[in-house]
């Protein structure tokens, strides 16, 4: 089995912990906080190991184990001003942004931080927080509709002038944005991201997106939305890149790892844990093919609540660094990485797995070569 495209290297992003509660629902030990300075130092951190993108979460209302959570356009923007080199992607709501507001935030943004704003856009699964707010909840799939009408304005506002857009949700009459995004050969305008796992998720990934956002997954699943997502993009004459899901547990054994995973779960904070199941399967439940997020998520899956224990990035650097691999020549561009002790999990990763990846992704390439294929033609051994 062998896929057309494949990244030569992997790239790295990993979760801005703005929300407080770490990245698992769990009371065990997080050394972790969602204030400023402590995550002003790990995007530091991040960026001097290997870290190309952040990742900032939306959260409007407390919640889950979420008590306090900073709002993430404007964290984004001082992490951006905090460093040099790392891009840092923002979580919006459809249905809380008017896109040409946002599309005016980030070209800001984008200009302050020599083009390194980025957009993940969230079709929204917490009915609270639009309903607290007075807005519409949406079923699935308009949520869906209305987020593809929200990519494809603020494509249009940031690359176009005297922007006319129609649609059901948004209408924009004669609109032009001045000053726009930083435009360079490299990257013309700034990255947009959609994410999800239901059919309608992947149709506006495929149509609308640069990137596409999975949960966490086992390589099956990965495979089933990569061939689903860029058969979309290719009849829409695109490409777009693959972003997975993942909690890295990374330790000097095996049995270090389990035992951490095991820890977690055991000391799973279960109200909170059921309360965000209840409110997220209905929205992977409410989709006709019951593909959506969540949809067949377990207890232990929630715990870490995109599935990222799933992908199973558990264990040495040289087991997980191998994983990654796998993950990359399924066609999987960036590992979007989720850890339970943020600044001295990312420093390791750094040291010990991140080399041993590219240690892999350069025999990869030798092996292409001597066999004539090209780096894009790795045949998965996996």
């Amino acid at each position: 089995m062998t896929t057309e495209r494949v990244a030569e290297e992997i790239e790295f992003a990993y979760w801005v912990p703005n929300v407080s509660g770490g990245l698992v629902t769990s009371d065990i030990e997080q050394r972790t906080s969602w204030d400023y300075e402590y995550n002003k130092k790990l995007a530091q951190t991040a960026e001097n190991n290997g870290f190309t993108y952040a990742l900032s979460q939306v959260r409007y209302e407390a919640s889950y184990g979420a008590e306090f959570q900073h709002e993430s356009t404007s964290f984004s923007l001082a992490l951006l001003l905090a460093t040099e080199r790392l891009k840092v992607i923002a979580a919006v709501h459809p249905g809380l942004w008017q896109p040409a507001v946002l599309a005016k935030l980030g070209a800001t943004a984008d200009i302050l931080s020599g083009g390194r704003f980025a957009v993940n856009v969230v079709s929204g699964w917490f009915k609270d927080e639009f309903t607290h707010l007075g807005e519409p909840w949406l079923e699935h799939d308009e949520r869906y509709r209305r987020s593809a009408e929200f990519l494809q304005v603020l494509r249009k506002i940031w690359t176009e002038d005297d922007v006319d857009f129609r649609g059901d949700f948004y209408r924009i009459h004669d609109f032009t944005l001045k000053p726009k995004p930083l435009n360079t050969p490299q990257r013309p305008n700034p990255e947009l991201f959609q994410g999800g796992n239901s059919l309608a998720a992947r149709r506006n990934g495929g149509r609308h997106a640069d990137w596409y956002f999975s949960n966490g997954k086992d390589y099956d699943g990965v495979t089933e939305q990569l061939v689903d997502v860029r058969t979309e993009a290719r009849a829409h004459k695109r490409e777009v890149k693959f972003g997975l899901n993942g909690f890295i547990i990374a330790r000097d054994t095996e049995k270090e790892a389990r035992d951490t995973l095991r820890e977690i779960i055991e000391k799973a904070n279960r109200p909170a844990v059921e309360g965000f199941r209840d409110a997220v399967q209905q929205a992977g439940n409410s989709t006709s093919s019951k593909q959506g997020m969540w949809a067949d998520s377990t207890f232990e899956d929630l715990v870490q609540y995109n599935d990222g224990f799933r992908t199973q990035l558990i264990g040495t650097p040289e087991q997980i660094a191998e994983r990654i691999a796998n993950y990359r020549r399924r066609g999987v561009d960036l590992i979007l990485g989720g850890f339970l002790h943020f600044q001295e999990e990312i420093e390791y990763f750094g040291e010990k797995v991140l080399p041993l990846v590219r240690e892999i992704e350069a025999a990869d390439r030798e092996q292409a070569e001597r066999s004539g294929g090209g780096s894009n033609q790795i045949l998965l051994g996996v």
